[in-house]
């Protein structure tokens, strides 16, 4: 059985250096495009500086337009429950940047997060790596100290170029393809899906998600050239057998590629049979943290906070609000300004009461935009918020006065 990460006590030095690390190295959290370095020049430098820590360490590697989040937190707590020290890297966070690095669900201590970056301001490197560049040397690091069994790691940006992608898995799982990032991973699905299968490796198995049929080939013709077995997701008919506390018909998309990429394990040397599964499903967020996606936070009145940022994302999303809502439907809503603002205000019901607001961080899009392209579409009601708290509290106040 796997052994927890005990609790730590608060370090003071390390709201102070994480500071640092955020202005140090460019975050693509909090800058956007600028942040993105198509090359993997960077990671080597550091997994080299750190004596090749993901030698050591077995990974599944999971790229995605949408749901890799999830995917890769479901993976986790089923691994968990089956007994197995488990490491999960994603992002972005949403309240601590620890978030981004846990094992069976424990953050890492905020001792070795100082610790770790101590240790690259020391060094004086002679190249300058990002931000999520850095982030991921530490979560590699941290797992491989720990000597995780497994580790879970969500690609930043595409797949080919992501600065993760200097692991060689025993798995690698691509979740679905939409439009997104376009002015670095191309305009095309095509070309979008071709920056994914960059995750593909030589004799790795491959699993691929929910796809567009055109889409096919593609993998199939990278797996081929690699000598990879590919398993597509859809060959799965069973997954509703499981209880999925997790809103949104989307969710089960993401569960069929779960339970193919646990096939495929349980041909090599994983033992995860279905009660593991649903225990896995059923402690999701306290094996992994995982929060926002379709997250009810209160009940009167109904409050649901979701993470989706792109056409797509927001579509499923609220397809699911759809199928609960039984009231006037409140919508809070900012985003960066590198979105396809757009496409999705096209998505938008016109009869919703709207609460549009920015957010703090120099990507954020700005009121006087979110006014301007806002006005294209003849909504209901539009106000605007220079911050989201009030934007929720006004929301929250209207919602309880509607029958």
């Amino acid at each position: 059985k796997y052994t927890c990460v005990s609790a730590s006590k608060p370090n003071s030095s390390y709201k102070s250096e994480i500071e640092w690390l955020f202005k140090q190295f460019p975050s693509y959290q909090l800058i956007g495009s600028k942040a993105f370095k198509p090359t993997l020049d960077n990671c080597n430098k550091i997994i080299q500086f750190l004596n090749h820590p993901e030698k050591s360490l077995k990974f599944i590697h999971v790229a995605g337009s949408n749901g890799k989040g999830s995917t890769c937190s479901m993976l986790a707590s089923i691994l968990t429950e089956a007994g197995y020290k488990v490491g999960l890297f994603t992002s972005p966070h949403i309240k601590d940047f620890r978030e981004r690095i846990r094992i069976n669900g424990k953050q890492i201590a905020e001792d070795n997060v100082v610790e770790f970056i101590q240790k690259v301001k020391t060094e004086k490197l002679d190249f300058d790596p990002s931000f999520f560049e850095i982030t991921f040397g530490m979560a590699v690091e941290y797992f491989n100290k720990e000597k995780c069994d497994v580790c879970i790691i969500e690609t930043g940006i595409g797949g080919r170029l992501d600065a993760t992608n200097v692991i060689t898995p025993i798995l690698s799982v691509i979740t679905n393809i939409s439009l997104e990032h376009t002015a670095m991973l191309g305009d095309t699905l095509e070309a979008i899906a071709s920056e994914k299968a960059g995750i593909i490796k030589s004799n790795v198995p491959v699993i691929i998600g929910e796809t567009e049929p055109q889409l096919y080939s593609l993998f199939k013709n990278t797996a081929g050239k690699l000598n990879s077995s590919i398993e597509f997701s859809n060959s799965i008919i069973n997954e509703k057998q499981f209880n999925l506390p997790l809103i949104g018909e989307y969710q089960f998309e993401n569960l069929r590629t779960v339970l193919t990429a646990i096939a495929v394990l349980n041909n090599t040397n994983f033992n995860i049979n279905d009660k593991q599964i649903q225990k896995g499903l059923d402690r999701l967020h306290t094996n992994t943290g995982f929060y926002g996606r379709l997250q009810i936070i209160e009940r009167i009145p109904l409050t649901i906070i979701d993470v989706s940022h792109n056409p797509a994302g927001i579509s499923a999303s609220l397809s699911a609000v759809n199928t609960i809502n039984k009231g006037k439907l409140h919508v809070i809503y900012g985003t960066s300004a590198d979105k396809d603002v757009t496409s999705i205000l096209k998505l938008f019901p016109l009869d919703a009461n709207y609460y549009f607001t920015e957010f703090n961080s120099e990507r954020s899009i700005k009121i006087d935009d979110l006014k301007t392209q806002s006005k294209a579409f003849p909504f209901e009601n539009c106000t605007f918020f220079i911050t989201p708290n009030k934007a929720l509290e006004s929301a929250q106040l209207h919602a309880n006065h509607y029958d």
